[in-house]
């Protein structure tokens, strides 16, 4: 068994936070150019690991394994043109992978804090800044997973970025209703980057209001510790302690001490946020996100 490549572990994680430092794309261009993200956080999350196995149980039986996005390269052209130079990538793709030799690498991206005190004055509909978040920095997200992927690529190595692909759906689940077959907050989980709160955000050590993303490589990397022996450790409410500010944030009442009701969530956001009076193509709402505990951090439990 291949021993763990510490040093490319390292070198992705500055290539990440260069491209957040740098590149242009992470900007509010058409506001005041305000930096979308700040610093992110990187972990990392084995192939093998039994919880994605488990998320099929948890998320939906279509919910696909690290190994599995990884075997869909088999059929691009451009893969099966460098399989035919050479037998094996190293430490890549080859007809008898390991779940063992693959891994996930997770990222989480802070949003600004001017943008979050901006959306934490909104009571019905998220601020002009969050909504330009929402859109810009999704794009921005996508262009972070691209750079990641062609880097890995360029090192040698096979990588995937699931929500880029053609594959990537969503479905409807009975237990967990809408949901896709790669969850990028379940990533983040499973890499030791947060865990959930009562309205199903991501808390981490930079807080709920955030995006996150990830691309599947095939190289073994050292896990992340979890440091958290609860997927909902970080919810003060969840932990047994009064709380429940999401709730009260919530405008369409769609947070209960049941939880997060996503259909009600849409509906809200479908009827009453117009992203075409923001100037952009959908505009989310966030405000469960902002002005409460876990919003740039842990909170103290």
């Amino acid at each position: 068994m291949r021993d763990f490549n510490s040093e490319l572990s390292e070198k992705i994680i500055s290539e990440i936070e260069d491209f957040v430092k740098t590149d242009k794309a992470n900007g509010l261009v058409h506001l005041d150019n305000e930096r979308i993200f700040s610093e992110p956080l990187v972990g990392f999350a084995g192939g093998s690991d039994p919880l994605f196995a488990r998320y099929r149980d948890i998320i939906g039986y279509f919910h696909l394994t690290p190994l599995e996005w990884l075997e869909k390269l088999q059929g691009d052209k451009e893969n099966k043109e460098e399989r035919e130079d050479k037998e094996t990538i190293a430490g890549g793709f080859s007809a008898d992978m390991a779940a063992e030799n693959v891994t996930v690498i997770s990222w989480i991206l802070p949003i600004s804090e001017k943008t979050r005190r901006s959306n934490v004055r909104e009571d019905k509909i998220p601020s002009r800044a969050w909504a330009h978040t929402r859109n810009c920095g999704e794009k921005f997200n996508n262009r972070l997973r691209e750079q990641v992927v062609m880097y890995l690529r360029n090192e040698g190595y096979q990588a995937v970025a699931p929500m880029l692909r053609d594959e990537f759906a969503r479905k409807e689940s009975p237990r967990s209703g809408m949901a896709s077959n790669w969850s990028e907050r379940h990533a983040a989980y499973a890499a030791g980057l947060g865990t959930f709160g009562l309205c199903d955000g991501l808390i981490t050590p930079a807080g709920k209001a955030m995006r996150c993303g990830s691309v599947i490589a095939g190289v073994r990397l050292k896990p992340t510790a979890r440091k958290y022996s609860s997927h909902q450790q970080h919810c003060s409410f969840l932990s047994g302690n009064s709380c429940g500010k999401c709730r009260e944030r919530c405008p369409a009442g769609a947070i209960t001490e049941e939880g997060h009701d996503k259909e009600q969530c849409s509906l809200y956001q479908q009827e009453y946020i117009d992203p075409a009076s923001y100037g952009v193509e959908i505009a989310g709402c966030g405000l469960c996100q902002t002005d409460v505990p876990c919003e740039a951090g842990i909170p103290e439990i």
